[in-house]
């Protein structure tokens, strides 16, 4: 993902911003990493460069 994403995306649950961690950058691409809610706390996962926004319930479900 662009690091520009983070002036669009926000917390699908309350609407919130969201904090990036950077755990792997290529160039101007996140790799992986974390994008952390400001508000409630819930964490979402950055993998192979796509952030996961899906609600934790709808998260698990999907890996199920």
């Amino acid at each position: 993902m662009k690091e520009s994403l983070m002036d669009v995306i926000c917390c699908p649950l309350d609407k919130a911003d969201l904090d990036l961690d950077i755990d792997e950058r290529d160039d101007e691409e996140i790799l992986t990493g974390t994008l952390t809610c400001t508000e409630c706390g819930e964490i979402y996962p950055i993998e192979d460069g796509i952030p996961n926004l899906l609600p934790p319930d709808m998260r698990e479900e999907a890996m199920a």
